[in-house]
């Protein structure tokens, strides 16, 4: 079933015509699976794990499926009493019908999601959207109670991290348990069209992707003082330090690389890198400025995947294959669904010679409208193997550019690496998991001296 059938904003005559099916369509239009549903109230509550912005952006996502049946902001839960009344502000003035989180459903601290999951029902979903480092603590919690879950990326910071959320994901198989994973583009039309025709051999082979995504910069000046505070560390390391959110170029180029992996349907054998500062940096973060991977896989197939901020530098965020017959691009800026196949190997608007539909939603909601749709329909929705699989190939880059070394797919398979073994215990006075120098400089990966496999 294609995601074509969720155009949820045709009229039900245009919707059933579409679809052919008139029990799709009764199920789509507000048909609720007993199983799935088992109560009165057939609303779908959420509960925000984690108050940022990409938090935000979800349940607006999620509150906008379009025919969903009621689904409604249920309960939150943050380390920040500020961030969280903040962001329940702006999403009542959005979706004053639809978010209903009364005093006693706001919850703060570290065990503040254990308290927003436990007044969740079978049906309801726990979106964890915290930065990646406490991701598999919450998602494991959610799926042994039994409760849909949505994720965002990164998953983890590190292999331990994503095995243990591989050990969630059969939990969920065993009790169908729905999880959705933040990697949207998965979710595109437009998308899914030039895979069937890959996977029809229209482009013939596949020995080559390239995938980049390079920008600006955006270091991290001395925190002083605060460097070595958890709390002062969880506000300003976000994408600087890698046990709290895996550092820029996995929390960015995460997509991109899922693509490669989407296009070639595996999982490369192995990875070399390189990479390293600009001349002069004054970043007391861990990030090195350029990524430069080349991933194989077992075809010998090869993946090009780059990643760059440094300031006036030449941009570019696409992903882009070439076959045997032709070339393709496959993804384009901000994720958009740029979506061409070309006369032969030259990229340019001139020589495309097929388009396919354009997405009518982005692929955010696309994501959202599936999620929803599994979840009304009682359908399997378990999207937890592969996307940690996106993942240990994105850390698989990673560790090959700081280390220097190839670094396998076994390697991944078999490492526990954790950068803080004390997630579960995590406190406001906990230490923190990494220290910086007298500078406020904290340890740069150095090949030959650096380990995160």
């Amino acid at each position: 079933m294609t995601n074509s059938i969720y155009n949820f904003k045709v009229n039900r005559r245009e919707f059933l015509r579409h679809t052919g099916s008139l029990a799709a369509g009764a199920a789509v239009l507000g048909g609720i699976s007993p199983v799935a549903f088992a109560r009165d109230d057939e609303t779908i509550r959420l509960a925000l794990i984690g108050c940022g912005g990409r938090g935000a952006g979800a349940v607006g996502d999620a509150l906008n499926v379009p025919d969903a049946g009621p689904v409604k902001l249920y309960a939150m839960a943050d380390l920040y009493k500020d961030r969280m009344e903040s962001r329940l502000k702006a999403l009542k003035e959005r979706f004053p019908d639809k978010v209903d989180v009364s005093a006693g459903r706001k919850f703060i601290g570290f065990d503040a999601y254990k308290k927003a999951i436990d007044i969740l029902r079978p049906g309801d979903v726990a979106m964890c959207t915290t930065r990646a480092y406490i991701r598999p603590v919450h998602v494991e919690y959610a799926i042994k109670k039994g409760i849909n879950v949505f994720f965002e990326k990164p998953f983890a910071s590190d292999p331990g991290g994503l095995h243990r959320l591989l050990r969630a994901g059969e939990l969920a198989d065993d009790k169908n348990v729905k999880v959705a994973a933040g990697l949207q583009c998965r979710h595109s039309p437009a998308r899914k069209a030039l895979i069937d025709k890959i996977r029809n051999g229209e482009m013939g082979e596949i020995p080559l992707i390239r995938a980049n995504r390079l920008g600006g910069g955006g270091w991290m000046r001395s925190q002083a003082d605060k460097s070595n505070d958890l709390m002062s560390q969880l506000q300003f390391g976000r994408i600087h330090l890698f046990w709290i959110g895996s550092g820029h170029m996995v929390d960015y180029l995460i997509h991109q690389i899922d693509e490669c992996c989407w296009i070639k349907d595996g999982w490369p054998v192995s990875v070399v890198g390189m990479g390293g500062r600009v001349p002069n940096s004054t970043d007391h973060g861990q990030n090195i400025d350029v990524y430069s991977m080349e991933y194989t896989f077992a075809d010998g197939t090869k993946a090009f995947c780059g990643f760059r901020r440094i300031a006036k530098t030449r941009s570019e965020f696409a992903t882009f294959i070439h076959g045997t017959k032709c070339a393709a691009q496959f993804s384009g800026r901000t994720h958009a669904a740029t979506v061409h196949m070309f006369r032969n190997q030259r990229i340019g608007q001139d020589n495309i010679v097929w388009t396919p539909t354009k997405d009518r939603y982005s692929p955010w909601q696309y994501e959202w409208n599936d999620f929803i749709y599994s979840i009304r329909n009682d359908r399997r929705h378990n999207e937890v193997k592969r996307a940690i699989y996106s993942d240990l190939t994105t850390l698989m880059g990673r560790a090959a550019c700081h280390t220097g070394q190839t670094v396998t797919w076994d390697q991944m398979m078999k490492s526990n690496f954790q950068f803080c073994d004390y997630l579960d215990d995590l406190n406001y006075d906990s230490p923190a998991p990494v220290k910086a120098d007298e500078n406020g400089q904290f340890p740069v990966p150095v090949p030959g001296q650096w380990n995160e496999i």
